[in-house]
């Protein structure tokens, strides 16, 4: 019988959707908890990269379910955001519908290969019935301080109730509020002035903040949307601008968002990328004399360089400013810069320091002061290019390589920079003009984003103070608006006719019947894309509940992911923020766990080669890539990825396919080599954008999900990256046919019913115990390396037992789910073999119960012999004395020593 792959895999796909076989429920079982990294449905749907993590979680997820786990592998989808957005501008389609149709083309791609989500608990961002615990969350967040004393957030209230009392004298918070005051006082401010305390203290708060802002895509970009100054997304330019923009207070979670990695497995690559995130440090803090105006508190990074400095920058919206000249006050321009007539006093030399105003540095500590020390540091010396006055020092002399000396004549000649380093924060600690703090890299997280789809934030303005929508009226659903493209800094939402808030009524109305008495605007940011994926696997807990986001009984069953699985891509910025929501959460007591994830893995990538041609800047004009550095060509040349479908053999493109392509080129001229057109060919990240991706699809349809499933996996280690090599994929398609092959007899389905050998019983437990320990850790590849040596055996003694073959079916049907269930009903199983348990090996069958020894002769290697385990030395001796072998190579030869080192080597010295 011919083994039909496309035939077997439609069958059972539609088995196991009619049969909800993937779907499950809270039971008695112990669970376990599988989750993969929240994917975005783009267009252009699954490729290859995509499919490694959720292969790799499939395979464990099954195996776990045989282990007698109830296994939660949930899916769902990132479907607000940018990408979206800009898709529908392009195509004039709605974000609604495009989200839709995308969802769907993933789900489509994602059962054909075979991955056992539990479509049930499908979510999306984008879905009001979702979205709306998310806005509930943000009014939560809006409605919370953090007690420094206690360690955790709190209601708001409480913080209300303590300044009704006392004022804030007995308060602990994290806040950026510095004046105090008592209850008189409190209780005599007016609402407005009320909430702009209140503002300081609250976990979200409205800030006008330097930002990334993107004119072409129209909103603020986060530092992790950015690549070398332009976008991510289209690469456009970035620029600084200073935009009223929700914070949410993230770095009062600094220190846990630390020691929570105490609590979860996951590689050191990964805890140092978290750990350089937050950037915790101890730094010196200085105080510096500004003659006739005060002091400022700077910080100095290396404060062996503190002679170093030779110009100090205050932002436009420090104090200190404000007093310098009022005129800065009105400056909108970011980048503009001041020289004053001002000058501080170096804190040891006394010597004079310019001072200039103005946000070149992008200033985000809280001090506002940069100190400039253009001898060693890059932006303060291309600062210093831009005002001819100021000094350029260098402190440091090198005198090699590894050591650096300090030249300074008064304090430092002679020392090296550690101890120069120790000396000088004695002497500003001595002097009382410098102290040691604590720093953190990581700042509180910008929330806005002006742009249309995502969630609208459920806030309106009164007086100009943000209150919230009440709670029972939410979700506030995302309005229709046709027309959404804008390069405004105000969001789309603020074209849309209706979205004022109606105190009286509580709904939604018309934007023209606003009149800042009863009826008022609504924020027009939306959150930005992190806020629906800083949550969502709580979600999959109890996804069905209508009544609130988590119950106590599914939480308590879940509890939190046993396993997260993701690229290191969403390392940083998602992990950070989802850890410091769950936090929240808990801190409020809406959850139990303080932790999200209690393992890590993130898997590596699917390198492919990409095709990039040599395009004549400005002209349709294309050069063979090695007419590169001809002298005869004096082009300017720009490269150009183009898609890897149009190459064939050796490099070479397809001319022909490659103007039907690209239409735009049809009348382009191609500049040849030996009468071929060739491109570079560059070893890369699969991604769209370097159009080298390969659809799962296409390999399903070739060789099948089963064969694409284990080539994916044997590529290499999981959290490896490994290039792709479609033609060693046939090494694993010959693999398949021999598993079918070994259950078939002359073209009919036959497996022997005779009892194995001991032979082939300690074959397949060595092979069980092997699998059991290799899938713990994760080792897929070397798996499936195991499975081919154990049919290669298997096919050699011409074993095709029932007892043999059962148990190895098993075994391999986490990794080819597809043809393991169609074997499984051929051996008269009735139920899905997703039922049936894995074997636990017997150890009195394993091979291991033997010890290989290598036996030498004056140290020369000769043979090697197994001995049982539980052998003494002595026994050992005696075999090997009475070993007709031994006795043979000894024949005449005289026996001087005889060493033996345990389960290692003999050596017989003559």
């Amino acid at each position: 019988m011919e083994y039909n792959f496309r035939e077997i895999e439609e069958k059972w796909r539609k088995y196991w959707k009619k049969n909800n076989i993937f779907r499950i429920k809270e039971n008695k079982k112990k669970k376990y908890y599988i989750l993969n990294m929240f994917p975005y449905p783009s267009g252009s749907g699954l490729h290859i990269g995509h499919c490694l993590g959720y292969i790799a979680s499939d395979i464990y997820a099954r195996y776990k379910r045989a282990k007698g786990y109830n296994v939660l592998n949930p899916i769902g989808f990132d479907s607000f955001g940018l990408p979206t957005e800009q898709y529908a501008i392009q195509t004039g389609k709605s974000p609604h519908s495009i989200t839709y149709e995308n969802e769907k083309k993933y789900k489509n791609q994602i059962e054909d290969i075979g991955i056992s989500f539990d479509w049930s608990r499908k979510l999306s961002t984008s879905n009001p019935i979702y979205y709306r615990w998310t806005q509930w969350m943000f009014i939560q967040i809006f409605n919370s301080w953090y007690d420094k004393k206690e360690n955790k957030a709190k209601d708001i209230n409480i913080l209300i109730k303590e300044f009704n009392k006392n004022g804030n004298y007995k308060i602990n918070a994290y806040t950026s509020y510095k004046r105090k005051f008592n209850s008189k006082k409190w209780i005599y401010y007016n609402f407005l002035k009320k909430e702009t305390i209140l503002q300081h203290y609250r976990l979200a708060y409205l800030k006008r903040s330097l930002v990334n802002w993107c004119n072409e895509l129209g909103t603020v970009l986060a530092n992790d949307e950015i690549n070398n100054g332009k976008s991510k997304r289209g690469g456009y330019p970035i620029n600084k601008k200073k935009m009223l923009q929700w914070h949410i207070r993230t770095t009062a979670y600094s220190n846990r968002l630390i020691k929570g990695f105490d609590d979860i497995k996951c590689s050191n690559s990964l805890k140092k990328l978290q750990l350089n995130w937050i950037g915790k440090s101890k730094v010196i803090s200085i105080l510096i004399n500004i003659i006739n105006i005060g002091k400022i508190e700077a910080i100095i990074l290396y404060p062996e360089l503190i002679f170093g400095i030779t110009f100090i920058t205050l932002s436009k919206n420090h104090s200190i400013s404000k007093k310098i000249n009022n005129f800065y006050k009105n400056q909108d321009n970011c980048t503009s810069n001041f020289l004053t007539k001002y000058y501080a006093l170096h804190p040891i030399t006394n010597k004079k320091i310019p001072i200039f105003i103005g946000d070149f540095f992008f200033i985000k500590n809280k001090r506002k002061v940069y100190l400039g020390i253009p001898g060693h540091d890059k932006i303060s010396k291309i600062f210093s290019y831009k005002f001819n006055n100021i000094e350029i020092i260098n402190v440091l002399k090198h005198k090699n390589e590894k050591d650096e000396i300090c030249i300074n004549s008064n304090f430092l000649n002679g020392f090296n920079r550690i101890e120069a380093r120790k000396r000088i924060i004695k002497i500003l600690l001595e002097k009382k003009i410098g102290k040691s703090e604590t720093s953190y890299k990581m700042h509180d997280a910008i929330f806005s984003r002006q742009r249309y789809w995502g969630e609208p934030i459920p806030i309106y303005f009164k007086q100009g103070i943000p209150i919230p929508i009440p709670i029972n009226k939410l979700p506030i659903v995302l309005p229709i608006i046709k027309n959404f493209y804008t390069k405004s800094e105000k969001s789309a939402l603020y074209k849309s006719k209706k979205w004022a808030w109606n105190e009286k009524k509580l709904k939604i109305v018309s934007t023209n019947l606003i009149n800042n008495k009863y009826i008022f605007p609504i924020e027009t940011n939306t959150m930005p894309c992190w806020a629906g994926s800083s949550w969502y696997f709580l979600r999959y807990m109890d996804v069905k509940n209508n009544n609130f986001f988590l119950s106590k009984e599914k939480e308590d069953y879940w509890k939190n992911v046993d396993l997260y699985i993701g690229g290191s891509e969403h390392a940083t910025g998602h992990l950070i923020y989802a850890r410091f929501w769950n936090k929240f959460l808990k801190d409020r007591g809406w959850i139990k766990s303080e932790e999200p994830f209690k393992k890590i893995i993130n898997q590596g990538m699917i390198l492919h080669h990409s095709a990039i041609v040599l395009k004549v800047t400005g002209k349709k004009i294309f050069v063979s890539y090695g007419l590169k550095n001809y002298k005869k060509y004096k082009f300017s040349f720009q490269e150009m990825y183009i898609d890897i479908s149009l190459t064939i053999e050796k490099n070479k493109i397809d001319i022909n396919k490659f103007k039907e392509f690209y239409p735009l080129f049809n009348d382009a001229t191609f500049l040849l080599e030996k009468g071929f057109f060739f491109c570079k060919r560059k070893l890369e990240k699969m991604s769209k954008s370097k159009y080298n991706i390969i659809k799962p699809y296409d390999i399903s349809k070739k060789y099948g999900s089963d064969v694409f499933r284990m080539y994916e996996m044997f590529l290499g280690p999981i959290t490896q990256s490994k290039s792709w090599d479609g033609y060693k994929i046939n090494g694993i398609k010959i693999f398949i046919r021999k598993i079918w092959s070994i259950f078939h007899e002359n073209g009919k389905f036959y497996v022997n019913e005779d009892k194995p050998t001991i032979e082939e019983f300690r074959l397949l437990n060595n092979l069980i115990k092997k699998i059991d320990e290799k899938i713990e850790l994760y080792h897929f590849n070397t798996c499936i390396s195991d499975f081919m040596i154990f049919i290669k055996k298997l096919i050699k003694i011409k074993c095709n037992k029932r007892k043999i073959l059962e148990q190895f079916i098993k075994l391999i049907a986490p990794f080819a789910p597809y043809i393991s269930e169609e074997i499984w009903n051929k051996l008269g199983k009735k139920k899905s073999i997703m039922y049936t348990f894995i074997p636990n090996f017997k150890s009195k069958f394993l091979l291991d119960n033997k010890i290989k020894y290598i036996v030498m002769f004056n140290g020369k290697l000769k043979f090697t012999e197994n001995f049982d385990s539980k052998f003494t030395i002595e026994k050992i001796k005696n075999n090997i004395l009475n070993n007709p072998k031994i006795k043979n190579i000894l024949n005449k030869k005289k026996l001087k020593k005889l060493i033996i080192i345990p389960k290692k080597i003999i050596n017989i010295l003559y």
